[in-house]
């Protein structure tokens, strides 16, 4: 699940095998160096994935980028990053490309996300499943993207906004064209093996291994 808050057919490339779940180590964070032996830059991979993290900017719930984010770089685990760059690749010849709002977070933007729920009353957002202490995010392993034009860099019509955190932003909660789009986003990303969180149409994560969390600052 993602944990922020904020209100607001192509060629198919061939599949690739899901990896197994994650299964995440310890309640420790690994050394940055390891994290920068794990985690990949996802533009490294293919340029053309667009990336804009929300919270490097003020354009979040907090009105302000959020510790750990002090660059706008799309980590992964290195084969979640190899997933999505064969997803952008199937994608492009539809005349579609990735944008990506969030994918590595570190453990310490995680821990000012729940201290901001917890001050604001906002316990709702715990039971609800849209905000929680540990984050796939963490791990190197989740993301959150959209589907945009590559002609125009326009984003696709999909219901609501990044980060709704309304009945609305369920994935199966859509009609029309942003039904469509949203079934087009989940169905690419499912066959280079990424599964979607329902509450949240943008939420996918790539299974691995055993996997530790990472608090390397974005830079």
């Amino acid at each position: 699940m993602i944990t922020s808050v904020i209100m607001v057919c192509a060629s198919c490339a061939p599949a690739l095998t899901p990896a197994a779940p994650v299964r995440e180590a310890a309640d420790t964070t690994a050394s940055d160096s390891v994290a920068a032996a794990i985690l990949q830059d996802v533009r490294e991979l293919d340029p053309s994935i667009l990336v804009e993290l929300r919270y490097a900017t003020s354009d979040n719930f907090a009105g302000a980028p959020l510790p750990g984010y002090e660059g706008n770089r799309a980590y992964l685990r290195r084969e979640a990053a190899a997933a999505l760059a064969a997803v952008n690749r199937e994608l492009s010849a539809g005349g579609l490309v990735l944008k990506v709002f969030d994918a590595y977070r570190p453990v310490r933007a995680t821990n000012a996300m729940v201290s901001w729920a917890q001050a604001a009353g906002r316990m709702d957002l715990f039971r609800d499943g849209y905000i929680a202490s540990r984050s796939r995010h963490n791990v190197g392993v989740a993301v959150d993207v959209t589907l945009v034009e590559r002609a125009t860099g326009r984003e696709l019509e999909m219901g609501t906004a990044y980060d709704t955190f309304t009945e609305a932003a369920h994935t199966a909660n859509a009609s029309g064209i942003a039904a469509w789009n949203r079934q087009r986003l989940v169905q690419a990303m499912a066959r280079a093996g990424f599964v979607n969180y329902p509450r949240e149409w943008w939420h996918f994560t790539h299974g691995t291994a055993e996997a530790p969390r990472f608090d390397m600052v974005i830079r």
